[in-house]
């Protein structure tokens, strides 16, 4: 059994299979109504949530009659397009009735790759979790290409649960978890309940047990990789049934399922990827009054900065030293190295009329910095 009010971020993965009748075509409205009302539960006890939905392709096809056909990339793209709406309007209604507020979200593979795209998707989806928003997130296959693209949204969760900071990702399926083999051919498969490593071993349990649907586009296999990918970044994955109404409520009353340990929590996690993985594309010169203000856990502001050298774009890492050259942290700039050396020294109200936009009053943002 698992306690889902133990996570204080979760991201919530949903399956067209679980969304669309496959038949029909149509929104399992009740299905709907049912996961809206444990999200509120979950919202009423503090946790924030960030839904990855799957849908608007398997919902387009009905709405431009393409039903029980295979579909080449344009036409997908197009049902995408004509299916979003409909998606986008169900939640609406669904979490409106909840009083959550929602807000819809597309992106890509590269606004989670390139990293000034990625902060501003993460910039903006805080901003909708400070307001009250519960973000839907959805692949933006109307424009993505089979080169640019994830192709299915496990990876896209997982993704967005790295980019979010958060210590929770339930990937609601049509399977209750990992097996040793597939169980629907093998009698002697095993269920694992708690699964602590991401090992070649596991890896090669996700070939065959794929249980994708035709509305769908993804299988074990994909959901492995998004397992590995969560919990490097200190996120704990859970994959369950969705299939029945109230699935999330059943995971805390004993519904089978399977959870994948985090070796880090998301913050260790993230400092460790921005202190040992990304190379210095400039740097920043602090003031005593900076240094002892990040070494306190706070993020750096402008009126700190004393000097600016190299040329780095937003989004990109850069060092921070002290006065006296030693490197004090590093991290994820918010403003390109010609912006910031305009407002080096500045007071964070000032940013605005001197650079004609404000993206924050940060340079750096405590949460995109590493203390070293």
């Amino acid at each position: 059994m698992t306690d889902l009010s133990r996570y204080s971020r979760l991201v919530i993965k949903i399956g067209s299979a679980l969304l669309v009748d496959e038949t029909s075509g149509m929104l399992r409205t009740a299905w709907l109504d049912a996961l809206a009302k444990d999200i509120g539960q979950l919202r009423a006890n503090g946790t924030d949530i960030i839904i990855v939905s799957s849908g608007a392709i398997a919902l387009g096809r009905k709405r431009l009659e393409l039903l029980g056909k295979t579909l080449s990339l344009a036409e997908k793209q197009a049902c995408a397009s004509a299916g979003q709406s409909l998606l986008t309007q169900a939640y609406e209604r669904a979490l409106g009735q909840e009083n959550i507020i929602t807000a819809q979200a597309l992106l890509t593979l590269n606004d989670t790759e390139n990293r000034r795209r990625w902060l501003n998707a993460r910039n903006s989806l805080e901003t909708l979790l400070r307001l009250g928003a519960i973000p839907i997130i959805n692949e933006n296959d109307t424009v993505a290409t089979d080169e640019i693209r994830y192709g299915d949204n496990d990876r896209l969760a997982a993704r967005t649960a790295q980019m979010m900071g958060a210590d929770g990702l339930i990937l609601l399926s049509d399977i209750d978890g990992l097996y040793t083999s597939d169980p629907r051919s093998d009698d002697d498969a095993k269920h694992l309940s708690v699964i602590d490593g991401i090992t070649p071993d596991i890896m090669a349990m996700g070939r065959g047990a794929n249980e994708q649907a035709a509305v769908g586009s993804g299988g074990m296999r994909t959901k492995l990789m998004a397992a590995k990918i969560a919990t490097q970044a200190g996120c704990e994955m859970l994959i369950c049934d969705g299939r029945e109404s109230g699935a999330l409520g059943a995971i805390g009353h004993g519904a089978k399922h399977s959870r994948f340990l985090a070796n880090e929590n998301p913050k260790k996690a993230r400092a460790q990827w921005i202190a040992g993985t990304l190379k210095p594309s400039g740097s920043l010169v602090v003031d005593p009054g900076a240094e002892k203000a990040l070494s306190e856990g706070r993020s750096l502001l402008s009126a700190g900065v004393v000097d600016v050298t190299g040329d780095f774009g937003k989004g990109d890492a850069v060092s921070v030293t002290s006065i006296q050259g030693d490197e004090v942290a590093r991290g994820l700039i918010a403003y390109d190295a010609a912006d910031a050396r305009k407002i080096l020294g500045k007071k964070s109200a000032e940013i605005i009329h001197i650079l004609g936009y404000d993206n924050g009053a940060a340079l750096i943002h405590r949460d995109n910095l590493a203390m070293l």
